[in-house]
């Protein structure tokens, strides 16, 4: 009996013959469904490309795990770090940085940047030299040698890899009491730009030069460190690193996964993700309305062939059954199909980059294996609710004259 539910319900939806009516509506819904779900997709799809590109952008700014002093800028017993973390197998690479907000000025032009001191084994953890478009990444014999972010580069109109241009770098004194000479204001040291580097929003403003020249800066004493950076074998792992660093090292030590550092643009990144989806669940819930209607025009058109099936001993709720089949179908064919029109569409955006959100960056996209299950599972049950409350018919409506 339930198979020849299916069967009349299958014939309901395929059959060309019948009321013109009934097949408009039904593939009303089909059509309805068929957009909100490639809307759906593509949009969930766009997210999963955003989330990519965003961790391309910080990929520069965070390592897979940093370390910090709990007790002041400078970490404190660096040597026994560093025999920590080179023992520990997980880590493939450390690097030592200092950070410090300086005072460029070239050829009468200034602004303020961020000056990132690393050693040489900084590229291990970040290989930002494959990033140099023009120019190249610094060599290491000179401390006053140093990369900078392009933008930054550009408004101050520093020549590169030049040994007659040289731009200046001021680091301001702590301290009180009362300042008789220029030299008691600030430290200062001239730089060679070697090469240049895109910052991507993330690194705006930066300026990456030889430790040495940040201790100098700074009046620090050699071997000094911010910060180590740090590079995992496998990413994956960062939390139990992190915990096994921490019961190593002691209390003094403060230690944060990549998302961790990052965690305010993470949380926003996944709230935004998570109205659109439920912006868009809204809109399924709505196009879902257009399947109750076809369930209700499909009652109304064939009331005559279920009172005569009724009549035959055809069981009243198997009768339901055949409605509730038909929007399953409906749900069906309005979710495979909006699938595939939205996996073309992605594909057509990934080969064509038509789509642009700017002149010079196309809407990001990736196909995920998940986001098929998001879809597909949302508008099914929604659909299949509103087929089982729709299909809900009386006897007595059959019956009655």
């Amino acid at each position: 009996m339930k198979n020849i539910a299916f069967y009349i319900a299958s014939r309901y939806l395929l059959a060309k013959k019948g009321s013109t009516a009934v097949t408009f509506i039904t593939w009303l819904a089909v059509g309805a469904m068929t957009v909100a779900v490639v809307a759906m997709f593509v949009i969930i799809s766009v997210f999963s490309g955003l989330e990519d590109l965003n961790k391309d952008l910080i990929s520069n700014l965070h390592a897979d795990l940093t370390l910090k002093s709990t007790s002041g800028k400078t970490i404190k017993n660096l040597d026994k770090v560093a025999a920590t973390l080179s023992n520990n197998k997980e880590i493939t690479s450390f690097s030592r940085v200092i950070e410090e907000k300086v005072y460029v000025s070239f050829n009468g032009k200034g602004d303020i940047a961020f000056l990132r001191g690393v050693d040489s084994a900084y590229i291990k953890v970040n290989p930002i030299n494959k990033d140099v478009f023009y120019g190249t990444y610094p060599s290491f014999k000179y401390s006053n040698e140093v990369l900078m972010e392009n933008s930054l580069d550009n408004r101050l109109s520093i020549p590169i890899d030049s040994s007659n241009h040289y731009a200046t770098v001021f680091m301001p004194k702590p301290g009180t009491g009362i300042i008789n000479k220029e030299e008691d204001i600030y430290n200062k040291r001239d730089i060679s730009v070697t090469g240049v580097f895109p910052g991507k929003d993330q690194l705006d403003n930066y300026i990456i030069s030889p430790i040495e020249l940040t201790e100098e800066l700074l009046s620090l004493p050699k071997k000094s460190a911010y910060q180590i950076v740090i590079k995992l074998k496998n990413p994956e792992n960062a939390d139990a690193v992190k915990q096994n660093l921490l019961s190593s090292l002691g209390k003094n030590i403060e230690i944060k996964t990549k998302e961790e550092e990052n965690a305010a643009f993470w949380k926003m990144i996944n709230t935004e993700k998570l109205f659109i989806y439920l912006i868009f669940a809204l809109v399924i819930f709505i196009t879902t309305f257009n399947l109750a209607g076809a369930i209700i025009i499909l009652q109304l058109d064939k009331k005559e062939q279920a009172k005569s099936l009724i009549s035959l001993g055809f069981p009243l709720s198997h009768l339901r059954m055949t409605y509730f089949y038909t929007g399953i179908l409906i749900v069906i064919s309005g979710v495979i199909t909006g699938l595939i029109f939205g996996t073309a569409l992605c594909y057509f955006q990934l080969y064509t980059e038509f789509f642009r959100a700017n002149e010079v960056l196309p809407f990001p996209v990736k196909i995920v294996g998940k986001n098929y299950l998001i879809v597909a599972l949302t508008a099914s049950v929604f659909g299949i609710a509103i087929s089982w409350f729709f299909s809900k018919i009386s006897k007595e409506y059959i019956t009655k004259n």
